[in-house]
């Protein structure tokens, strides 16, 4: 069942289905094409590398998380990402977002933030994310919204946004 995220509609989420691996493989390989540009490998190494890590992350999630909400992230009706979101009794945790290059900048990103945030008010929990540490993107864009760092570890970056009338107003411009 979809779920209305923004007020025209443009985003919505629906959960992931057994249909969805293919996209979410593709979703997921775009997310790491940066870092498979680095590589020495032939197409059909990547390719294989990719679809390894896309398995032991899917297990990983759904061992660690097993009441996660798992969302395919509609952009006027077009599949355009995934999104993972943990809840606990003190946290909501954003396991993973992933956009498809050819939907980022669009406001996808701030939409499905500024929703979460306004669970993390009402729910008065804080918002959670790692980011890795050379997406710098992603750090000044989670910066934007409030998120501040509350721990360092090794590749990533823990980011929490606190929910409080104090924190600073989201800004709707993104890069997500």
């Amino acid at each position: 069942m979809e779920r209305q995220v923004d007020e025209d509609g443009d985003v919505r989420l629906r959960p992931v289905e057994s249909a969805d691996e293919d996209f979410l493989l593709r979703v997921y390989a775009t997310s790491r094409a940066d870092e498979m540009n680095l590589v020495p490998w032939g197409e059909e190494q990547k390719r294989a590398f990719v679809r390894s890590q896309f398995e032991a992350q899917h297990t990983q999630y759904y061992e660690r998380f097993p009441d996660a909400e798992y969302d395919i992230i509609l952009y006027r009706g077009q599949p355009a990402g995934r999104l993972w979101i943990g809840r606990t009794p003190e946290q909501i945790r954003l396991l993973d977002i992933a956009i498809l290059p050819e939907f980022q900048n669009r406001g996808i990103g701030a939409a499905l933030l500024n929703s979460l945030l306004a669970e993390s008010e009402q729910r008065a929990l804080p918002l959670r994310h790692m980011v890795f540490k050379l997406n710098t993107a992603a750090l000044r864009f989670y910066e934007r919204f409030g998120f501040s760092q509350i721990d360092d570890v090794g590749a990533y970056i823990h980011m929490e946004r606190q929910p409080a009338a104090s924190a600073p107003p989201a800004r709707t411009t993104s890069s997500g």
